[in-house]
């Protein structure tokens, strides 16, 4: 079946590309009441507890539908890739695609902050102890192999471990293709639960530009638009830095893609849009598998790459910590050798994996990171008020890396289509 196809005309009655024009203008509106509820309302706080229950409905539709989604999909290509040593082979190169572009994100975040240096304007000001409310937990590597393992895959499911999800549907999709013709009824099945969730997609898509609306307003009012001014260098540094990771991003994507890499992007920017307006990688991954699909990327490839993605290439989120974490530092004035930086990417390394699943992620390692380096950890609290809007540029860019990664790897496989040969082709493309 093709999926893409199907879930493209099903997912909405209005075209894509009105969704994200709709998206776009929620983002403005929701701007426009989140300041005037922030300027003029006694307490704009109880408006933005309001506004968040509307967020948290939409983040709650699609972490429902994302279990479902991703061990159907994923299962569905495995076990029709049809040989472990296939998926053993894509698997390697997916992760080497991965740990390429982790060590990218990790050493831009690393030269932007060391060649911007916005700690130091900060030095002297701040307190030595505080509490931030963030947990400082890190993942060592007995936790992150004991936790990559699922115990039951209903608890993974209702949990939404993406990681233990894709673990389980690794081995069920391969038993699914050792097996032959017996399992064909149940993989069909499978197949259907997968549109059936697309559909589902659609109806919830619909609720976006609301809860786009809701959550950009909402941490307006409570923010204000003073946050912005504040913070505004240490703003325009970081996304300046995400931008290079873009265009770096894109640059590799052409080496391998060519002039096609524009017609991804285009596929993209919808659900880049969706995880930036949203703050959630989450948000945006049934949109990013449709894109993929409507780009010519094989559905195998895509439902496989992606699931992995979400755990182990969050490229935006990754070049956060480093960038995060050294700022803090030089806002407490201390300086951090090219040895201990680089020791301290190799520790982000490992403990950025595996935690998508974990509210204000990126915070969380953080913490971890700030306490294995003596530094100290109420300098969060210079964070914490615009993390919402450093999060909107994390989950956009998380998006485009996990997408051309898919791209890439589809390529590297001899799984690319064109997208007018599929349409005139009548033989299912699994």
């Amino acid at each position: 079946m093709k999926i893409a196809n199907s879930a493209a005309a099903d997912a909405s009655h209005s075209p894509r590309s009105n969704l994200t024009t709709y998206i776009l203008i929620s983002l403005i509106l929701g701007i426009g009441v989140g300041y005037i509820a922030n300027a003029n309302m006694a307490k704009p706080t109880d408006f933005a507890d309001y506004m968040s229950l509307v967020t948290t409905i939409f983040l709650r539709l699609i972490k429902m539908i994302i279990a479902p989604l991703v061990f159907s999909t994923l299962v569905v290509g495995i076990a029709r890739m049809g040989d472990a040593k296939e998926v053993g082979r894509i698997g390697l190169k997916t992760l080497g695609w991965f740990l390429a572009a982790s060590v990218m994100s990790l050493t831009l975040g690393l030269i932007m902050v060391n060649l911007f240096r916005p700690g130091d304007a900060l030095v002297g000001h701040l307190p030595a102890a505080a509490s931030t409310g963030i947990a400082a937990s890190s993942l060592s590597l007995k936790e992150f192999i004991t936790h990559l393992v699922p115990a039951s895959i209903i608890d993974g499911m209702a949990k939404n471990e993406i990681l233990q999800i894709v673990v389980f549907s690794l081995f069920f999709g391969t038993a699914a293709a050792a097996v032959g013709k017996k399992a064909n009824a149940l993989i069909d099945s499978m197949d259907s639960l997968a549109h059936i969730m697309l559909k589902v997609t659609g109806y919830v898509m619909q609720f976006a530009p609301v809860a786009v609306f809701a959550a950009v307003a909402g941490t307006i009012a409570k923010s204000g638009l003073g946050v912005l001014a504040t913070y505004g260098v240490f703003m325009g540094e970081f996304y300046l830095s995400i931008a290079i990771l873009w265009a770096l991003l894109i640059i590799a994507g052409f080496l391998f893609l060519g002039k096609r890499i524009f017609a991804l992007m285009a596929e993209l920017r919808g659900p880049a849009l969706l995880a930036f307006s949203t703050a959630s990688s989450e948000a945006a991954y049934p949109k990013t598998l449709e894109g993929l699909e409507r780009f010519g990327v094989r559905n195998r490839i895509a439902s496989f790459v992606l699931p992995i993605g979400y755990s182990f290439n969050l490229d935006g989120s990754m070049m956060y910590c480093t960038f995060a974490t050294v700022f803090i530092a030089q806002a407490y004035g201390i300086e951090m050798s090219l040895g201990t930086q680089m020791t301290m990417m190799a520790v982000l390394m490992l403990t950025s994996k595996g935690i998508a699943g974990v509210p204000r992620a990126s915070l969380v390692v953080i913490a971890a990171t700030l306490g294995q380096f003596n530094i100290p950890e109420a300098g969060l609290l210079l964070l914490l008020g615009i993390d919402h809007f450093l999060d909107m540029a994390r989950s956009a860019t998380n998006v485009i890396g996990n997408g051309v990664a898919a791209a890439v790897v589809a390529k590297w496989e001899g799984e690319m289509v064109d997208p007018l040969q599929r349409e005139l082709s009548d033989s299912p493309l699994p």
